[in-house]
């Protein structure tokens, strides 16, 4: 098994994401077939936002850089560096309140799990 240094990449990605239109960029780190997580590290620029979308049960949001908002219905949850979030089973969208680096851990459909 090898190590990663989420510092590292999270300057990476922040730097692609400032010369993305978009303002943000995302990796996954750990998941696919055979894995029962998945983990993404996004960069999301000052202003960014993700859009709304629903989300899967049992999903975290560990703020490594920076600060976040997430809207959740008329909730609005901040979050910052050294925070890890339980993300509300409900369509939501994440803004950042300045350059941030989150990791985000989701479950993988269990159909798709191989024993």
């Amino acid at each position: 098994m090898e190590s990663v240094s989420l510092e590292r990449l999270g300057v990476e990605q922040l730097a692609t994401a400032a010369n993305a239109n978009s303002g943000r960029s995302a990796i996954t780190l750990h998941g696919g077939r055979t894995h029962r997580l998945r983990q993404t590290l996004i960069a999301l620029l000052a202003g960014r936002r993700l859009g709304e979308h629903g989300s899967p049960h049992d999903a975290t949001l560990q703020v490594l850089r920076g600060r976040v908002r997430l809207h959740a219905g008329d909730d609005i949850y901040e979050v910052s560096a050294g925070d890890i979030f339980d993300i509300p089973d409900a369509r939501h969208d994440l803004e950042a309140v300045e350059d941030a680096v989150v990791l985000l851990t989701v479950p993988v459909d269990a159909h798709r799990v191989q024993a």
